[in-house]
């Protein structure tokens, strides 16, 4: 294999970002006297989306977001709860509210075997920190980069050369990065001159200018590919 450098996404990448999501966001309104019904829920992320795109694009920031999308959303249902509150009780259990991606556990072993593996999420550090601790996957992990501590974020070419100096001896074309969202991790590393991988398990089209040097469906599928 050519490739000693390992960058992996966090978010329904390696962690099922979606399950520790509905998780957490019920048990944060449970603590209010809250039900997070479907509608309340997809408004919810509906809003967090929005305000994510936002925060790459550098248009707010990961403080105001933090609040901001509880606040958009008890506003359209009329809750009377402390926006700032249920986002520290939130980022709490989503630190705490763990499940791997089928497959995660072995990749990362796998790899490690054969040069570093990092992280580089657009997360909140300490939650992403937390959460890394909790799964398992700590000792395979070389470093972790997050968008919070470099103050850019993906898919900005300044992020992806903030996280490569984490890499020993860093190589540009053992480098590769793995992960799920065609306009953050494959785009940013097209403009970064890095090979990538796709992850697209539901099989999506590409509809947009970002370019993968591979695709695969199942992280099972990872080793093999970047083998040649």
């Amino acid at each position: 294999m050519k490739y000693r450098h390992f960058l992996f996404d966090l978010d329904d990448t390696l962690l099922d970002f979606g399950a520790s999501e509905r998780l957490s966001f019920a048990t944060m309104l449970q603590s209010f006297g809250g039900e997070a019904g479907p509608a309340l829920f997809a408004d919810y992320q509906r809003e967090n989306a929005q305000l994510w795109a936002q925060f790459e694009r550098g248009a707010i920031g990961k403080d105001a977001l933090k609040v901001e999308r509880f606040r958009r959303v008890f506003d359209l249902h009329g809750l009377a709860i402390d926006p700032a509150a249920a986002s520290a009780c939130y980022l709490e259990s989503l630190a705490e509210t763990v499940v791997l991606v089928d497959g995660a556990r072995a990749l990362c072993e796998a790899l490690a075997q054969v040069g570093e593996v990092g992280v580089i999420t657009n997360g909140i550090e300490y939650v992403q920190s937390k959460r890394i601790g909790s799964s398992g996957l700590g000792d395979w992990i070389a470093f972790v980069s997050t968008s919070e501590a470099c103050g850019h974020a993906k898919p900005d070419a300044r992020f992806f050369e903030y996280a490569v100096r984490n890499f020993r001896d860093y190589d540009r074309s053992a480098t590769v990065i793995v992960g799920d969202r065609l306009d953050a991790d494959i785009l940013g590393a097209n403009r970064f001159g890095i090979d990538s991988c796709w992850y697209n398990p539901l099989r999506l089209d590409n509809p947009g200018e970002a370019a993968p040097t591979y695709e695969v469906s199942h992280l099972d599928q990872i080793v093999a590919r970047l083998a040649g």
